[in-house]
């Protein structure tokens, strides 16, 4: 079973040279503000092999993951960055193997290579403990010296020896700047690598992490849809492990980056070549899919939480809460594992693969090579063109089935307009901005209306579990109720937040 902790730290050469020492290389750390006292935890063996593809593709992204032996965290760490200086080691017991749960957390960027030992670390770790007054402990302090020998990709060797400070669980981030102003007084500066691993295949020499080139300011139109796609392209290979974490919100997002990636294929078919690009889009259409399961399940469980809890106790009659739970964990159960079987399986990582070479070689047409303030433009307003005709559709629609249908059509080609205005923004400015926003507000707004319909489905069926076992429907009709009002206030608001977007759209066509 795999564990994670978040770990801040901090990593320095091991240079200093003051008078006073609480340790191999390292000054009196008393003096740091709130440290009472330096404790003496000895001295440790560790001994860790690092596991990567033969190309270094983890160490290309700053993830790392070892095997080591020795200390009191033995076992299968594997990194993964936060922030600058933060990490989260998820953490596995010791096998042979590389346990399948952190396979699972790199296959995004590992696909289908094998994971290999390409580096051996072997340290003798002096550890010192800074603790306040009452012994609490602030951070850990340790000398490393550090031997480095090549598995893979080459055959040398380095040696080393620095200083890293860790942040006790819960502690001050701040309190870290008051140690290094220590350590940088006594002459201590900060380490060149940002991890071991990365000084490592630095010094042994052989192959090295692949270092992508920063791509050149967009100019045409077919350089700003190329930037757009790259950056969703990152964020949902980014998102993979984080959806299997199960981290708040990853699903979601994963799924808006697939949307992103294939609306804008579609929106700018004047400019990649759709031959090319519509399986793609069929590929990230099933995945988006897949995704909102898991996600449809999150807003309709938020929702009528939201709603049980805002009722008067007096309209809520028989177990509702207890019943919602029980619920929503059957839902959950079953979407989580089947969402984690597409992660593994083989079309969702031809489907990245198929990303990666469409930006490699992109099918460009014509339209690519223009200034992006005609081309762009012109595909933006062509989808809201298309927006218009289900926006109207829905406000003459009667209320009922149909107008639902209308209002949801409308809703996702307000989100391709949405999108097709991202991708221009960089471009055309603060017109594309203004028309995101106001897309964004009638996405939302249409998007309000559909969840109380889904909502309502979702009550029907509590309602009726709850009548097979003998409890009270009243409350689930209350909640009901109160959805079809929700509903109907969205609809009273269409035509506000339609006036607001052809506004903006006409701002834009007149950028021109």
């Amino acid at each position: 079973m795999a564990e994670t902790k978040r770990e801040i730290e901090r990593k320095y050469e091991a240079t200093g040279s003051g008078t006073d020492s609480d340790g191999p290389g390292l000054p009196d750390l008393t003096r740091v503000p709130g440290v009472a006292d330096v404790l003496d935890r000895g001295t440790v063996d560790l001994d860790a092999t690092y596991y990567d593809t033969v190309d270094l593709r983890l160490a290309a992204a700053a993830r790392t993951l070892r095997r080591r032996t020795g200390g009191d965290d033995a076992g299968w760490h594997l990194k993964l960055p936060v922030a600058e200086g933060v990490r989260d080691e998820v953490q596995a017991p010791l096998s042979e193997k590389v346990p399948r749960a952190l396979a699972g957390l790199v296959r995004s960027r590992v696909r289908g290579a094998e994971l290999v030992p390409v580096v051996r670390l072997r340290s003798a770790r002096d550890v010192r403990h800074l603790v306040d007054a009452d012994g609490a402990l602030l951070a850990e302090v340790s000398v490393d010296s550090v031997r480095a020998d090549r598995l893979a990709g080459g055959e040398g060797s380095a040696a080393w020896t620095e200083i890293e400070v860790e942040l006790a669980e819960g502690g001050d981030p701040a309190f870290l700047d008051k140690v290094e102003k220590r350590l940088r007084k006594a002459g201590v500066v900060p380490a060149g690598s940002a991890s071991k691993l990365a000084r490592a295949l630095a010094e042994t020499g052989g192959a090295k992490p692949y270092e992508p080139q920063e791509p050149p300011e967009p100019v045409t139109a077919g350089d700003h849809v190329l930037a757009y796609l790259r950056t969703q392209r990152d964020a949902l290979v980014e998102l993979d492990p984080d959806v299997r974490r199960d981290l708040p919100d990853a699903v979601h997002q994963m799924r808006v980056a697939t949307r992103r990636i294939r609306s804008a294929l579609r929106s700018y078919g004047k400019v990649l070549d759709p031959a090319a690009t519509d399986p793609v889009g069929d590929e990230l259409k099933w995945l988006a899919g897949e995704l909102g399961v898991d996600r449809d399940r999150e807003v309709l469980t938020a929702r009528l939480q939201e709603a049980v809890a805002a009722l008067p106790r007096t309209l809520v009659v028989g177990p509702v809460r207890g019943r919602l739970r029980t619920w929503s964990a059957a839902q959950r159960s079953g979407s989580k594992r089947r969402l984690t079987g597409v992660l593994d399986g083989a079309r969702y990582l031809a489907l990245l693969d198929a990303l990666d070479a469409l930006l490699a070689e992109p099918p460009l047409l014509g339209a690519a090579a223009k200034s992006p303030e005609r081309a762009l433009a012109k595909a933006v307003l062509r989808e809201q063109r298309r927006l218009a005709a289900h926006v109207e559709e829905a406000l003459a629609a009667p209320p009922g089935h149909d107008r639902d249908l209308a209002m949801h059509e409308a809703r996702k080609k307000a989100k391709r307009t949405r999108y097709a205005a991202e991708v221009a923004t960089p471009a055309l400015g603060k017109p594309a901005k203004r028309l995101t926003a106001r897309m964004k507000e009638l996405q939302s707004g249409l998007g309000e209306h559909q969840d109380s319909v889904m909502t309502r489905l979702a009550l029907r069926d509590l309602a009726a579990q709850a009548q097979e076992a003998g409890e009270s429907s009243f409350t689930y009709g209350v909640l009901h109720g109160r959805q079809e009002q929700a509903a109907a206030t969205a609809e009273d608001r269409l035509p506000g937040w339609w006036e607001g977007a052809v506004s903006a759209a006409d701002a834009l066509g007149r950028t021109r």
